[in-house]
């Protein structure tokens, strides 16, 4: 058969078109506008604040009371100085920084090998310990002020940066316990039973093999903690009375915001919040990869 002999195509009955989608997309670009507005005033009303805080602290106290929204004249370091010897922040930022890493070391330590246990052994009341530990999430830590002021007399703690710690440990293991027990069990079970058949002791095994594994998990507990741990003031104000030379940060900045409000040394204040509020910037700009695929990898399997 020749190409002229083949047979002509047969043109098939064209199907009717979708309905239009317009208006569909064009409810979805209402909300993505919505939304995105949404998230920058949000934004601005996080970020304008500190931005304004910031440059106040290079400001002089005239040029505060005269118009606060202006730019400062000159950089004046001097105020930013004089809150850290004269207004004694330096002393409160490095007693805050002992307190507060090893509340976080301790933490971390007791909540991921109690997390381990419950994510990976079987054992009987198990359900009922854990339970207990996550029902501390539904205890608010006013409750606790009055019978956890005697405790920590009675235990020769009180004004000390050991009792300090116990308790910002104590009270930071329920969501540690929790966080970490989902984590542990989204790990492959396969490395774990290898191990174990090459030798490796349950001991070593937790902090040879799980741990590194669980890296993402505990960075981000870790960093949570950490802000907790930081921006904490009514535990501080209770369980440290006393001796000013180991107030922490937080009793630091209200003693300062007290004194300057009166003083009307408004630039020292500023000063004295943002040497505050720098190290939390810090840790979440360093850390907010890490912060992010902790938190979707503990949701995945």
């Amino acid at each position: 058969m020749t190409t002229l002999d083949k047979p002509a195509p047969v043109a098939l009955p064209r199907e009717p078109s979708a309905p239009a989608d317009r208006p569909v997309r064009r409810e979805l670009g209402v909300a993505n506008v919505l939304s995105h507005g949404f998230l920058l005033f949000w934004g601005a009303l996080t970020v304008l604040p500190l931005l304004w805080m910031f440059i106040s602290s290079f400001k002089s106290n005239a040029e505060i009371l005269a118009d606060p929204w202006s730019l400062p004249g000159a950089l004046r370091f001097d105020n930013w100085s004089r809150a850290w010897s004269g207004a004694h922040i330096g002393q409160y930022f490095l007693n805050s920084l002992v307190v507060v890493a090893g509340s976080v070391t301790l933490t971390m330590l007791m909540g991921a090998t109690a997390a381990y246990v419950f994510a990976r052994y079987e054992f009987r009341g198990k359900q009922v310990v854990y339970y207990l530990f996550v029902g501390g999430l539904m205890f608010p830590v006013f409750l606790a002020l009055v019978p956890l002021f005697f405790v920590v007399r009675n235990a020769g703690l009180f004004g000390t940066w050991t009792g300090l710690i116990l308790v910002y440990a104590a009270y930071s293991l329920p969501f540690t316990v929790f966080f970490l027990t989902a984590f542990f069990r989204t790990l492959p079970t396969a490395v774990a039973e290898a191990a174990l058949v090459d030798g490796c002791g349950h001991f070593r095994l937790f902090f040879q093999v799980m741990l590194p594994m669980a890296r993402p998990g505990l960075i981000s507990v870790a960093i949570f903690n950490f802000l907790q741990h930081w921006n904490q003031f009514l535990l501080p104000q209770v369980l440290m009375q006393g001796d000013e030379s180991k107030w922490v940060l937080a009793q630091g900045l209200a003693a300062l915001s007290v004194n300057q409000g009166y003083a009307g040394d408004y630039a020292q204040l500023f000063a004295g919040l943002t040497i505050a509020v720098i190290p939390v910037l810090l840790v979440y700009i360093l850390f907010q990869r890490q912060v992010q695929s902790g938190l979707t990898a503990g949701q995945l399997k």
